[in-house]
C-alpha cells in the first residue's frame, strides 16, 4: 500500500508562555499543502520478524533507528506484539528540518497506514494519542485539515479556512536553523487578538496582523531568510511568512498572477495550489 504524506505551513505562530516542563505554550494555524513524500508499506515475506526500512530521494540525517516511521512501527508493536513484519520504504521530497512538518507527516501516515493495512481497528482518538507520543506536530497529520493549534501544537480545533482560490510559492534556502536558538530571542506574551479571529478576516489584512514570532530572531541570525519574505512581497504576494521555526518561507498569491521569483539556483522552490 502506498500513501502520500503532505506538508503543512504555519499561518501565524505566537509563543504565549513558558511551561513548567520546559516547553512553551503556543498558538498557530496549521494548513496542509500538496507537497508530498511517498510512503509504501508491504508485509514482509521473509521469516524474520520486525521491520525493514529503506529510503530514497532527499538525503536524511541520522540513522534509520531514529526515523519517525521506524519509531511509529515500534510504538504500535509495543501494544500489538503480533503486528506483522513489514517493509517500509520512504521517498523524501519534502525538505527536512524546514518548518514544513515532513517528518511528522511521515510518522502520522505510517500510523494510519499500519492501522489500515493490518486492520488494527484503531479509532481516530487512539491514533491521535499514538501520534502525540511521536511529536507535537504529528497529531495534526492524523486530522490533516486546517486547524487552530494550542498547547505545544497538539491541542487541535479544525477551522473553516479555504484557500483554494490562491496559489502558494514555497521557498527553502537549505538552511537548518536551530529551534532552540530561535526560541532564545522570544519574549512570550499573550496576543491582543487570537489567530482564529485574524484568519477569519480577509486575506489582505493578514500582512499587518498575522505574525510568526520566530521571524524576529531567525531573520537576525539568517538575514537571507528574511530577504526571501521581502522578495515574495516584492513579487506580488498578498501574504508571506516563515513557516514554523524555519527556514522555509511561503508567499500566497492570486491564482492568476504571474510568479517568477528570482532566487539563487540552489534554493528549493515550489509553486502549489492552495
Amino acid at each position: 500500500m502506498i500513501v502520500f504524506p503532505n506538508c503543512k505551513i504555519n499561518l501565524g505562530l505566537r509563543i504565549l508562555r513558558k511551561r513548567n516542563d520546559g516547553y512553551h505554550d503556543l498558538e498557530t494555524i496549521f494548513y496542509p499543502l500538496p507537497l508530498y513524500d511517498i510512503l509504501e508499506i508491504i508485509r514482509s515475506t521473509a521469516d524474520n520478524t520486525g521491520l525493514s526500512f529503506s529510503t530514497s530521494g532527499s538525503l536524511l540525517e541520522g540513522n534509520n533507528d531514529n526515523n519517525l516511521c521506524v519509531k511509529a512501527y515500534n510504538l504500535l508493536q509495543l501494544n500489538y506484539p503480533t503486528l506483522p513484519a513489514a517493509k517500509i520504504h520512504l521517498h523524501k521530497a519534502i525538505p527536512s528540518g524546514a518548518g514544513l512538518g515532513g517528518g511528522s507527516a511521515d510518522a502520522a501516515f505510517t500510523l494510519k497506514l499500519l492501522n489500515e493495512k493490518f486492520d488494527l481497528q484503531l479509532t481516530t482518538d487512539q491514533l491521535l494519542d499514538y501520534a502525540l507520543k511521536l511529536g507535537s506536530d504529528c497529531p495534526f497529520f492524523i486530522i490533516n485539515k486546517p486547524a487552530f493549534a494550542e498547547g505545544k501544537g497538539e491541542i487541535l480545533e479544525t477551522v473553516p479556512l479555504e484557500l483554494s482560490a490562491y496559489k502558494f510559492v514555497v521557498v527553502n534556502p537549505g538552511i537548518h536553523n536551530n529551534t532552540g536558538k530561535a526560541f532564545s530571542g522570544i519574549t512570550p506574551a499573550l496576543p491582543t487578538k487570537s489567530l482564529k479571529e485574524i484568519i477569519s478576516q480577509t486575506i489582505d489584512t493578514w500582512k499587518s496582523e498575522l505574525i510568526n514570532d520566530f521571524e524576529k530572531t531567525v531573520f537576525i541570525q539568517y538575514p537571507e531568510i528574511g530577504a526571501i519574505k521581502n522578495k515574495l512581497y516584492d513579487g506580488g504576494a498578498i501574504y508571506a511568512s516563515m513557516s514554523g521555526s524555519g527556514s522555509t518561507v511561503f508567499g500566497i498569491f492570486k491564482k492568476e498572477s504571474v510568479t517568477n521569483p528570482d532566487f539563487p539556483s540552489h534554493y528549493y522552490i515550489k509553486e502549489l495550489n492552495g
